[in-house]
């Protein structure tokens, strides 16, 4: 272990059942560097940090810490002893109580119970890590800047020698970015290693020292963020590099828009309150189009916006050029607009329901749940969408939890195509079900536009992207970068997007 390295992690590995979380992984950490971990969804970045905090008991490997010999870590209460602190992405402190009191609280009753010395304290170190906040006033008071800079000023008062980052960023807007990256600069000062999780490149590039990237559970390297430009780490992210990436051509040609047809859907500077940036839109019928960008860019915040999934506090839209108001999934529906979420199980099925009740949901709430469809034809609508798109189930009753994940996802398409959408939304329709359910999914996809249905497809897969969409609108940081079509669309012209245009 060399002088500076505050922590190094050998041949780390996990198994969950089924899976291989992570395989013989390495990672270093000096003093007085902000380290960024990087990724795409399942690389592996949570499981090594739950390793490192002892929320995971790893299978093999070894974690050494300056000044000691192996640790063993078998609880966050290990980890923290071992000075080693996280501060989430959500804020775990309490609102009700004092700064001072979140400050202290749990570390002991002496502390807790000299309240004069504990609120000198915490405005001692409030001060000198240019916090603005006072000990005595309610942390819900606070804004969540503020409130992430506590919970690290904790994290720093336990004499942490290293503080993992997870996310600190995403709810925070530009000015408030700022004021934790100059307490991140500060602890860098004072020797602190710092563990940096975000989806945000430009910010890597603003704070980091270093990059440590996996993929699919594997160590890709580590890196000086000056040997690393931003379209090389895309590459490394995705696994795809420059030099081997043959261009796919999409089984769809460029879409051929009537001449002065009009958009069937078009957004002009939408912006809702999940901290996407204003952007414009258009899709037009028959065309199959998409977001792109590495997970975190606001892909999916932009196709819930157009739903009304999330609170619109700006901008305007057009259906079928005539100005309409969406400002819930309602509105939304009785437009002709339907959405399949990213999250199936949490945004989509209702577990408990059978799939015939999933499948003719959506209709029912456009009709009215005063209006119910009689059991026949309730049956008629789900035996036509089970046999149209192959669905796997007992029966129609058969509750939709006991389906498996490409099943389930076949039932909320059958819900939307039943209610007979001229826009249909699918956000990762594809994401974790098998190859041959992908297929035909995407066989689906450009068979509905054919038939005139517009739809923008998003998935993390951007082959698949590339065989469905016409066009693409590219993302990064929460805002829109670009826009691919027709010969454009090539894998290196969407990384070298993502990055920013840095060849």
């Amino acid at each position: 272990m060399k002088e500076k390295t505050v922590l190094e992690m050998r041949g780390i590995s996990k198994s969950f059942p089924g899976v291989r979380a992570l395989q013989n992984v390495d990672f270093t950490l000096q003093e007085g560097e902000i380290h960024a971990l990087m990724g795409e969804n399942g690389a592996g970045k949570s499981t090594l940090i739950k390793v490192l905090t002892g929320v995971y008991g790893k299978d093999k490997g070894q974690i050494f810490l300056k000044g000691k010999d192996e640790i063993q870590i078998h609880s966050p209460q290990d980890a923290q002893n071992n000075g080693i602190s996280t501060v989430y992405q959500e804020i775990t402190l309490c609102p009700n109580l004092s700064v001072a009191e979140n400050m202290y609280i749990g570390r002991g009753k002496a502390q807790i119970t000299k309240w004069r010395k504990m609120n000198r304290d915490a405005n001692k170190l409030l001060e000198k890590l240019d916090i603005p906040a006072k000990a005595s006033q309610q942390l819900g008071s606070c804004s969540l800047a503020v409130q992430q800079m506590i919970a690290i000023a904790r994290a720093v008062d336990m004499e942490c020698k290293v503080l993992i980052l997870d996310e600190p960023t995403s709810s925070l807007d530009e000015g408030e970015v700022q004021k934790l990256f100059g307490l991140m600069r500060d602890l860098k000062s004072q020797g602190v290693g710092i563990i940096f999780v975000t989806h945000f490149l430009d910010q890597v590039y603003e704070v980091c020292d270093k990059i440590t990237v996996l993929r699919d559970g594997q160590l890709v390297g580590e890196y000086e963020i000056k040997d690393l430009p931003r379209v090389q780490l895309v590459s490394k992210m995705l696994g795809k590099e420059m030099d081997d990436m043959s261009d796919i051509k999409g089984e769809q040609s460029a879409y051929q828009k009537e001449k002065d047809a009009v958009p069937v859907f078009e957004a002009e500077g939408l912006q809702s309150n999940a901290g996407i940036k204003p952007f414009n839109f258009h899709i037009d019928k028959g065309e199959v189009n998409g977001f792109t960008g590495l997970l975190g860019s606001g892909r999916s915040e932009c196709v819930r916006a157009i739903f009304g999934a999330d609170r619109v506090i700006n901008g305007s839209v057009k259906k079928n050029g005539k100005k309409v108001k969406i400002a819930k999934p309602i509105d939304a529906m009785k437009n002709g607009i339907a959405y399949l979420p990213e999250d199936r199980k949490l945004d989509g099925i209702v577990g408990d329901l059978s799939v015939r009740e999933n499948i003719i949901l959506a209709l029912q709430v456009l009709k009215g749940f005063f209006r119910p469809f009689s059991r026949a034809q309730a049956l008629k609508f789900a035996d036509e969408y089970i046999k149209l798109l192959d669905i796997k189930t007992a029966s129609t009753e058969t509750p939709i939890k006991s389906l498996s994940g490409g099943n389930q996802q076949k039932v909320i398409l059958a819900r939307w195509l039943l209610a007979n959408p001229d826009y249909l939304i699918l956000d990762e329709p594809t994401r974790g079900i098998d190859v041959g359910t992908k297929v035909d999914i995407q066989k689906l996809v450009l068979k509905l536009a054919s038939e005139g249905k517009s739809i923008t497809f998003i998935s993390s897969e951007t082959d698949e992207m590339l065989r469905t969409c016409s066009r693409l609108v590219v993302m990064r940081d929460r805002k829109v970068v670009g826009e691919l079509s027709g010969d454009e669309l090539t894998q290196n012209n969407i990384m070298t997007t993502i990055a920013g245009g840095d060849k």
